[in-house]
């Protein structure tokens, strides 16, 4: 084992595009990576208990499956920097895994993450958790490679599942394949070939994860409509709801209704505003700021209130802390946290924090974009999508989306998406679009240019609306006049892309940079099989994807 300090290379912004081992580029420190080194060989136990139960034809009881997909969402980029939170996830594991030992037949032969107890003591904990760490074991850098892409793609897997289950909305076989695929990465004779293909299998299985949260959020709030959002301030109290969780937004617009308090949304919480049954919210007034990773210029000092449902979440400065609050499996030392009591949240610290701060003192101009172009909508208009397609008006289709980050290289995706032609449309979904969707990209017929389809966790809708124009067409997904320019950072992005490639989906240009735990063999296969593009500059890759359609 190499020893440093911590060792993960789990984002895109990982230090040197090798592996952070002082402290994480994200802002977590040694310890909270190691200490997430020690949950994850604890789930890794969990999951092999798990996957026994399943082989003897029972069924794993739903508080361990939930536990299950928290946790590994805890461990995501972005989302809990707490280290009692993680001490305390860390003794609970020890807890389901020894009640699972008494539902297992026969606990002879057994991976060693299986019998691990972990010390009460957080010293103890750190230094075991430096001996099951990404490089704790010698083993091919190839199978390392496959083997960190699967429990990559698990934890992003998990982050959608957890927000479905939110909502009461679940599924046995994805839920099960959580502990089958884990309990995997514990076996050392899996061969390369078996790790692609789980690999590919988790791909399947998150494409029904996505498929369930689609479900959860249109049946609960409606399916999304084109709609105007303010990105201007108004005058008066204010909260400013981030990540991803639609049912926290809404228990917490109940709870404003009538206080005179505003509510914002931000980064990765942009797309409530097309959910009809978030917009009757009239407080529900607009989206404040950009990408998450502009947070900590555009929260310095505000006179209002910040609520994290979900990643991504960076150190708050000493100018917010203090009306910064966490909701959910993200935490900060330091930082207010609402709690979950009988599966209801109270927000009051924070409705009280936001009118003690009076909030902004008059109106700004007004300024506003568009959204909610999920594939509800856009397939709605499919007929005439395609009729445009056969005269000539629309020529190609660019899906330009994925995770934004502060890494230099990510211009690339505005200058690509303003060197698009004027008879193409774009797509585009997740935190990357805050870099050109306050531009002017005119219209093609009665069709902005450019359709906002939602967040990371809208890629659903995305993929629908290529698979049902395809449809259309008669022909494949990959025949059709449409090209995928992702950017990728965490965890969630590494599910999509497994899911893209699972359904056979080819030419995909990919950056600003490819993922570090991808080894140059691994790398290789998947360009061979799926002709993967690391992005070059817009000009050049425009010039490619035109000139073959």
């Amino acid at each position: 084992m190499i020893q440093t300090d911590m060792f993960c290379f789990q984002c895109e912004q990982t230090a040197g595009g090798k592996g952070c081992t002082k402290v994480g580029v994200c802002g977590k420190d040694s310890r909270v990576a190691t200490l997430q080194d020690l949950l994850l060989y604890q789930l890794k136990g969990i999951a092999y208990l798990g996957s026994k139960i399943l082989a003897e034809g029972k069924k794993i009881d739903e508080g361990t499956t939930k536990f299950m997909m928290d946790a590994l969402f805890s461990t995501l980029t972005n989302v809990n920097f707490d280290e009692k939170r993680f001490v305390r996830y860390i003794l609970e594991a020890d807890s389901m895994k020894e009640n699972l030992k008494n539902q297992v037949s026969n606990l002879d032969n057994l991976p060693s993450a299986v019998y691990y107890r972990p010390p009460e003591d957080v010293e103890k904990m750190i230094a075991d958790g430096k001996k099951v760490g990404i490089l704790a074991d010698d083993i091919d850098e190839d199978i390392r490679s496959l083997r960190e892409l699967l429990i990559y793609g698990l934890k992003g897997m998990a982050a959608y599942a957890h927000h479905a289950y939110r909502l009461g909305y679940k599924d046995d076989d994805v839920n099960n394949f959580f502990f089958t695929a884990l309990a995997k990465t514990l076996d050392s004779n899996l061969s390369a070939e078996e790790l692609y293909n789980l690999c590919m299998e988790l791909g399947k299985k998150n494409f029904r994860c996505m498929e369930i949260l689609d479900k959860a959020h249109t049946e609960t709030f409606g399916h999304p409509r084109p709609t105007e959002v303010l990105i201007s301030k108004k005058k008066g109290p204010f909260i400013i709801v981030s990540g991803h969780d639609l049912k926290d937004l809404k228990d917490l617009l109940e709870q404003t209704e009538g206080k005179g308090i505003n509510i914002y949304t931000h980064g990765e919480m942009l797309p409530a505003h097309g959910y009809p049954e978030l917009k009757k919210y009239k407080h529900l007034v607009g989206n404040y700021g950009g990408a998450w990773q502009d947070q900590q210029k555009e929260f310095d000092g505000i006179p209002g209130c910040i609520l994290m449902t979900t990643n991504c979440l960076q150190k708050p400065r000493d100018s917010y802390k203090d009306r910064i609050f966490t909701t959910g499996v993200v935490g900060f030392d330091g930082v207010a946290h609402i709690e979950e009591v009988n599966g209801k949240k109270d927000f009051t610290p924070i409705i009280q924090k936001a009118l003690e701060l009076g909030g902004w003192q008059e109106d700004e101009e007004e300024k506003k974009i568009l959204v909610g172009f999920a594939h509800n909508t856009v397939l709605g208009v499919a007929n005439k999508i395609i009729e445009a397609v056969k005269s000539g008006q629309i020529k190609h289709f660019f899906l330009i989306g994925g995770c934004d980050g502060a890494k230099p290289g990510r211009n690339y995706y505005t200058e690509f998406a303003e060197k698009t032609p004027k008879d193409t449309l774009i797509l585009t979904l997740a935190c990357g679009k805050y870099r050109f969707n306050k531009k002017d990209f005119g219209s093609i017929g009665e069709f902005p240019r450019l359709l906002d389809v939602g967040q990371c966790n809208d890629a659903y809708s995305a993929i629908i609306i290529a698979i049902e124009l395809a449809k259309a067409f008669g022909v494949d997904v990959n025949d059709l006049p449409l090209t995928l320019v992702l950017s990728w950072f965490e965890q969630k992005a590494v599910a999509i892309l497994l899911t893209l490639l699972s359904l056979g989906i080819k030419n995909i240009y990919l950056g600003p940079s490819l993922p570090a735990f991808v080894s140059p063999n691994i790398l290789q296969v998947l360009v061979e099989r799926f002709n993967i593009k690391p992005i070059s500059n817009p000009e050049n890759d425009l010039n490619e994807i035109l000139s073959k359609k």
